[in-house]
């Protein structure tokens, strides 16, 4: 018998197959994973490092031109000189501005913050006078809530449960990782001053005199210091203002020598302010409080956030027991807390339910290996399986990963492949001990060389295939990169660990004993074996005859061009992610400009009233005027600064995702129609948000209309929006236009007011104290969280009509009293509207979104040019079309198509360019092997078969192509040629032995039947078991239709074309 040569996997096993450390290091191995999976924190959404940041400016009389030509172009300059800013985003409104900065994904978000401080400090003194120094708020991933607790009660004011909430957000606080905390809804303390025009004007006093004597009242202040008889004393002077009676007793002014205190011309009230927004809580039909509480209830909702990297499921759990311990000290009875969201808990319910997958797979797996090596082989692979994944997680755990869905996922998705290695190591094994050819050791070591090698490469070509997806650029690439990281990680372990431990478990379990004084059992000649039957009845004609040969190739090429004719037919659409299956969506709601908060209220409360009838719902909050806590989409979308008397939000809270059947997406499409419908009825424009599966962005759907003249672009935009409501599957469709709005100027005539001896800042001052509801001057109260305004007023039915409020009246230098009507000019015009702009251009926005059968962005645009050319432009100007980047002038029309649209593209752009670079990869590692050009180019042959298994796969379960199922299709290029690299090398030993061609193909194919279709089975296997997560469908239809599929015209295919190619040789 020919010893072979030694290989490089040969000597590694020798070492360890005898040594006693093997054990050891298993044991250790073991320890420190399980001990590593609880040491990494556990989210739901993976960590995601795009720096953004919103910077306020203030201008206070500047019109929404004036803004952007003075403030936002040349701090938009400023800002896009910056390395690392991708977008610069900017609206103008009156009298203030909004600039939101983006860096690229992964800049240094410290670095690109200290950046941006730098260029506003260093050109501050290039802005005009009376603007205000631009505030910057950073934002980022974590400042999403993870945690709302809702304060409610039958039997509390909104302004008592604002007091508690207060309280009890001042303990949160508390927590260690607590970042930050909002208190929504609620009234706060003011004190408001009410004043009688009569009363006012009687007393010959105006708003101004009364509000400069009020503020001059409230002062104190330390004066120094004396010395007498060598002890030095303090001097304090004035008191604040701290009570009512103490503003009550004012005296704001003199008449016949009577002082005229405050309370003879104004009612004064220490209470909650006139409300800016209402927060209520309702029960649907799926809480069981829906029986007791059958109407809405106010409400405080406290929201919490946790600082980076720290876990979410831990703080949860700490600041509950902390309320409940504070229930018995801080928080009467008969106030309710409901967690109205809970993100701990939800991850935590993620990450257990993958670890389950994965266990699952786990087991799944070494009961195929059992059935076809018996369990002595199945234990040998289930030993090796959660060594490497040990340590897997404790490289997650040095490299700073969190256990979250994609990060886990890259270890079910892997859990298939893992096994190969160790699976074709044991393999060969138990058939060399069985051969009996060589004493045990030898045998063991024989078996290693011969497929060792190989097997290096061929995990190789697998890392190979799935790391260049490591480099998918923009919002998408947090997401995909931790899975080919972990997936390579866990596939070098996996050889370690077939290389170490599996040849030392092997060796011990799988030795055949001799059975004393029985007959020996003969191994029976590989030719009589059922397998090498059955594969050479079906190869060997092949091989034989050429019009067969040539049948068999055509009919698979045929077969794979239909398969991708259904792309076109539309019967598989493309999408970048599926909807998670979520508990929880956000409704929308916007009035036109101008609508009152309780006109805003009635519409929210009938889309509630709607909500508390559906079985899915358990609570949903109203948060009317202001803004629900954000999830993921809001950081994108801005949806926290919301807020004002024409907009409301409704978060709607589902029954947990276990006990109902229908995933949230689907109620969603199922609650529009009802909801778009009352929405008509009071034409709101109503917007369900989902939770987004992938990065958050604008809209799905988004065009931006740019051109030389704003209002042009307008009119385009509006055309757009009707374009898009007459679209198949398009929902939701909006434009970021605000509606007319009556806006009265009031204009001084100069030489009547010099003449009766009124300046018009009195006139301005006056007019602004009687209608801005802002506080003056503070109430002095040490206690108090928040600052208790002062506020002068005029009592609400005074201010209704614009006659009522031209009558007011302003005292003249000579002590007249003079009606500010007598002044002023008014005129009705309408409130000018916000300019937006991004990276320097300005552009009009139209956002809509998707549900139906094709859910897709794609097919709802590709369908565009044709609507897009029958719209009416002005003479000599066209309407362009753009899907990326930005046009270069603003000298024409152009439609940006953007939104989730745009990410697709530049997904599957960049997966494209992965698959092309992990084929280029597997083809310089087979060369270099082989040391032959055209072996690589036979094995590339498995390939394209494996898309006709993906695409059927696809069409058959009726599945969206989404950017997982192309991740499953370029890691199956992997799995497809290492087979194939296992076929080669086999044949090509056959053929040193001297076997002709022909034989060879046919005794590796059947040789290497058992392991491929183990290793197949493993894959399909453990991918079976992420079938039923919404987002990682399509990579489990991936690798089970293409594995199915092409493991099959692999063992045909393969050692047929290279029979083919290498015929020539060996005549």
């Amino acid at each position: 018998m020919h010893i072979m040569k030694e290989g490089l996997a040969g000597k590694i096993a020798k070492v360890f197959i005898g040594s006693k450390l093997t054990v050891l290091l298993m044991i250790v191995f073991m320890v420190v994973g399980v001990y590593s999976s609880f040491l990494i924190p556990r989210e739901e959404e993976p960590q995601i490092d795009v720096p953004m940041a919103d910077i306020f400016v203030g201008y206070p009389g500047a019109s929404p031109t004036e803004v952007e030509t003075r403030v936002v172009k040349p701090l938009e300059k400023l800002i896009s000189n910056i390395k690392g800013v991708e977008y610069v985003y900017s609206t103008s409104m009156n009298e203030k501005a909004m600039v939101i900065v983006q860096f690229y994904v992964g800049e240094d978000i410290e670095r690109s913050f200290v950046k941006l401080y730098n260029e506003i400090n260093k050109h501050m003194d290039q802005m005009p006078e009376g603007v205000t120094f631009p505030l910057v708020k950073t934002r980022a991933i974590d400042d999403v809530p993870m945690l709302g607790l809702t304060l409610w009660s039958e039997s509390y004011s909104d302004y008592q449960l604002s007091q508690m909430a207060q309280e009890l957000e001042t303990e949160i606080k508390k927590v260690n990782d607590v970042s930050i905390t909002h208190k929504i809804g609620g009234r706060n303390r003011q004190l408001r001053v009410v004043l009688d025009k009569d009363k006012l004007a009687s007393s010959g006093l105006d708003f101004l005199s009364v509000s400069q004597m009020i503020k001059a009242s409230n002062t104190q202040l330390r004066s120094g210091s004396f010395d007498t008889n060598d002890t030095e004393f303090l001097v304090n002077t004035g008191k604040f203002l701290s009570s009512v009676a103490d503003v009550e007793n004012l005296v704001v002014g003199v008449q016949q020598n009577q002082p005229i205190y405050l309370k003879q011309i104004a009612t004064i009230i220490d209470g909650p302010e006139v409300p800016q927004n209402y927060v209520s809580i309702g029960f649907g039909q799926a809480s069981d409080k829906s029986q007791t509480y059958k109407s809405e209830y106010p409400a405080v909702t406290i929201s919490i956030a946790k600082r980076k990297g720290a876990d979410a499921m831990k703080i949860a759990e700490v600041v509950l027991d902390r309320v409940h311990h504070l229930r018995k000290t801080l928080i009467p009875d008969d106030v309710q807390i409901e967690i109205t969201r809970n993100y701990g808990e939800t991850a935590s319910h993620k990450v257990s339910e993958l670890l389950l997958h994965l266990i699952g797979s786990i087991f799944a797996v070494t009961l195929v290996v059992m059935l076809a090596m018996g369990w002595r082989g199945g234990l040998v692979v289930f030993l090796s399986v959660p060594i490497t994944f040990a340590l897997t997680l404790l490289s997650y755990y040095m490299l700073d990963y969190t256990l979250n869905r994609i990060t886990l996922f890259a270890l079910v998705f892997v859990t298939g492949i893992v096994v190969d290695d160790s699976i074709i190591i044991a393999e060969n094994m138990h058939r060399h001990f069985k051969m009996k050819r060589l004493p045990f050791k030898q045998a063991a070591l024989y078996a290693i060389n011969e497929v060792g090698n190989p097997t290096i490469l061929a995990t190789f070509t697998v890392i190979a295939s799935v790391l260049p997806m490591a480099f998918v650029s923009g919002l998408m690439g947090p997401y995909m990169a931790p899975m080919p990281i972990g997936a390579s990680i866990a596939m070098i372990l996996s050889l370690f660990v077939a290389l170490t431990i599996t040849p030392y478990l092997g060796y011990i379990f799988l030795r055949e004993k001799d059975k004393k004084g029985g007959v020996e059992k003969v191994q029976k000649p590989l030719e009589e074996t059922f397998i090498y039957k059955v594969y050479n009845k079906f190869e060997r004609p092949l091989l034989e005859s050429k019009a067969k040969r040539w049948l068999f190739l055509g009919g698979t090429f045929v077969l794979l061009m239909g398969t991708t004719v259904l792309f076109f037919t539309k019967s598989v659409a493309v999408k970048m992610l599926p909807f998670d299956n979520k508990n929880e969506f956000q409704i929308v709601i916007d009035m036109p400009e101008g609508t009152t908060l309780e006109r805003t209220g009635v519409v929210t409360q009938e889309i509630a009233q709607y909500l508390s009838t559906r079985p899915e719902v358990v609570n949903y909050q109203n948060y009317i005027g202001t803004s629900a806590p954000i999830t993921f989409n809001g950081l994108v979308r801005h949806y926290d600064l919301r807020g004002g008397s024409n907009m409301a939000d409704i978060q709607v809270n589902l029954v947990d995702k276990g006990e109902r059947d229908i995933q949230s997406h689907g109620i969603a499409k199922l609650l529009r129609p009802e909801i778009q419908k009352i929405a008509f009825k009071y034409s709101a424009n109503v917007k369900l948000v989902e939770v987004p599966p992938g990065p958050p962005v604008m809209s799905t759907i988004v065009a931006e209309i740019y051109g030389p003249d704003y209002n042009e672009q307008m009119n385009i935009a509006n055309s757009i929006q009707d374009i898009l409501k007459n679209t198949a599957d398009v929902v939701d469709v909006d434009w970021m236009v605000e509606a007319n709005q009556k806006e009265y100027q009031f204009e001084i005539n100069k030489e009547k007011a010099m003449l009766y001896g009124v300046a018009p800042q009195q006139i301005a001052y006056t007019m602004h104290r009687a209608l801005s509801n802002s506080p003056i001057t503070n109430l002095y109260d040490e206690n108090a969280v928040n600052q208790v305004g002062l506020v002068l007023s005029l009592d609400e039915k005074e201010k209704s009509t614009i006659s009522d409020i031209s009558q007011l009246k302003v005292k003249s230098e000579q002590g007249n009293m003079i009606p500010v009507a007598d002044l002023v000019e008014i005129k009705e015009t309408i409130a000018a509207k916000s300019i937006y702009r991004k990276n320097q251009k300005r552009v009009v926005y139209v956002m809509a979104d998707m549900a139906g059968e094709l859910e897709s962005p794609a097919y709802a645009i590709i369908g565009m040019e044709e609507k897009l050319s029958k719209i009416k432009l002005q003479e000599g100007y066209t309407l362009n079309e753009m899907y990326l980047g930005q046009p270069d002038f603003e000298n024409n029309y152009t439609v940006k198509w953007d939104g989730e649209w745009q990410i697709t593209l530049e997904v599957f752009r960049d997966l494209g360019i992965a698959f092309l670079g992990a084929i280029i990869l597997i083809y310089i590692l087979i060369v270099g092997w082989f040391q032959n050009f055209k072996a690589p180019i036979v094995m590339m042959v498995a390939i394209p078969l494996s898309l006709i298994g993906i695409i059927l796969g696809h069409w058959i379960m009726g599945a969206f192509f989404t950017a997982t199922s192309f991740i499953g299709m370029i890691a199956l290029a992997g799995i497809m040629v290492r087979n194939s690299v296992l076929l080669i090398d086999f044949i090509n030993l056959r053929l040193t032995d001297g076997v002709p061609l022909k034989q060879a193909a046919i005794e590796a194919g059947a040789v290497r039947t058992t392991p491929i279709l183990l290793t197949a089975g493993t894959v399909v296997i453990g991918a079976f078991v992420i079938l039923f997560d919404p987002i990682f469908q399509g990579l489990a239809i991936s690798l089970m239709g293409g594995t199915i599929v092409s493991t099959v015209l692999t063992l045909l295919v393969v050692p047929l074309v290279y029979y083919m190619i290498e015929r020539k040789n060996y005549k």
